[in-house]
């Protein structure tokens, strides 16, 4: 059986939930080497020191591994120039970086110098990995081309081959979904929709600036405005230093609001899904976008930004132009369109981890 090692800086959200899956589907040894996800600047710049005293720890029969899996919270330059040092190290050991983000296309809320040392750190692990594997072609192209853009700044290094090494050896390979808890909802427990009660509202991504609340909840405000009955389910992770507005709206849609924070279990999460008729997305950045898919599987109409990831996984007529969300949104809640449960499925199956699996295997294995 092949043995892969996961190393994994940042085990929470996103990331656990796919390598969670991916161990339910591809079949192997894993040895998962993890860090709980907080400080990413400090995982980004000194877990893979880290990781290689945990493998240096062991025996040198427990480290022979077919596969190392990174994410790109993990330098792979320096990882594997170390690694490679200890006794007993196969030198033929492939290494495998999914890209999740990238911190070139990743906006900060403060604009800082050291923002450029987290981009190199992408770059090098790129250049360092066997081969990369993007969670989007909005993921893998925006990096690409920032990288392109940033090597006019090499000066007398020029020509630097960095991007077509990289293109060469990198796929987009969309991260598997598990929808059983969505699915499992039993149909008495499911709100029938398409009844005389005004249409609900769901927004179910994480309480940060780069979600785009501000942007939400400003245009339910237009709606208030307007006199158009509308009920909101607003979920996801919160921080301590949340965005204001979350406040105000908590405040000022106290009529509408069905629930509003975190939902403490999938169970509790898949039955608001299911309740809600249209979720929305107002992301300033988003490189796959795995609530709105468990969303669209749980039967809610998208209604989601003309750019980033969306267009590439969605039809044209799930997207709105900057500017005009209140305007869809009330156009919507005038004529609410049911999405039933064949179309959710259609749009939505073809990224079930059943669907993906070869291609993991093929990218994890190299063959």
């Amino acid at each position: 059986m092949k043995r892969i090692l996961v190393l994994e800086p940042y085990y929470g959200g996103s990331h656990k939930l796919f390598l969670n899956g991916l161990q339910k589907t591809v079949t192997a040894s894993y040895t998962f080497l993890t860090l709980p996800a907080r400080k990413w600047k400090a995982r980004m710049q000194l877990s893979a020191f880290w990781f290689v005293q945990k493998i240096d720890k062991m025996g040198v029969e427990e480290r022979a591994f077919d596969t190392v899996l990174c994410s790109t919270f993990v330098d792979v330059a320096v990882l594997r120039s170390l690694v490679g040092m200890l006794k007993g190290w196969n030198p033929a050991t492939r290494f495998c970086t999914y890209f999740h983000e990238n911190q070139f296309a990743y906006p900060s809320q403060v604009q800082s110098v050291d923002s450029r040392q987290f981009t190199a750190i992408n770059l090098n692990s790129a250049m360092a990995s066997d081969s990369c594997a993007f969670n989007s072609h909005y993921n893998r192209d925006s990096f690409l081309d920032a990288i392109q853009l940033s090597l006019k700044r090499s000066a007398d290094m020029r020509p630097l081959d960095c991007v077509d090494i990289i293109k060469k050896k990198s796929l987009v390979l969309y991260p598997g979904m598990d929808y059983s808890s969505i699915d499992s909802v039993a149909d008495d427990e499911k709100k029938v929709r398409g009844s005389d009660n005004p249409p609900i509202l769901v927004w179910n991504h994480r309480w940060e600036h780069d979600k785009g609340p501000e942007l939400f909840f400003q245009a339910l405000y237009t709606l208030q405005e307007r006199g158009l009955a509308f009920r909101l389910i607003v979920m996801g992770q919160s921080f301590v230093n949340k965005p204001s507005c979350f406040e105000e709206a908590k405040r000022r849609l106290e009529k509408e609001i069905i629930h509003f924070g975190f939902a403490e279990t999938r169970e509790e999460y898949a039955l608001f899904l299911h309740r809600a008729d249209l979720i929305v997305s107002t992301a300033g950045h988003e490189f796959f976008g795995i609530a709105i898919l468990e969303g669209i599987r749980a039967g809610c109409y998208p209604l989601l930004p003309e750019d980033l990831s969306y267009p590439e996984l969605y039809d044209k007529e799930y997207l709105y132009k900057p500017g005009t969300l209140a305007v869809r949104l009330a156009a919507y809640l005038q004529h609410p369109v049911k999405l039933d449960t064949d179309l959710a499925r259609d749009i939505t199956y073809r990224f079930e981890w059943e669907q993906c699996r070869g291609r993991y295997i093929k990218w994890l294995f190299g063959h």
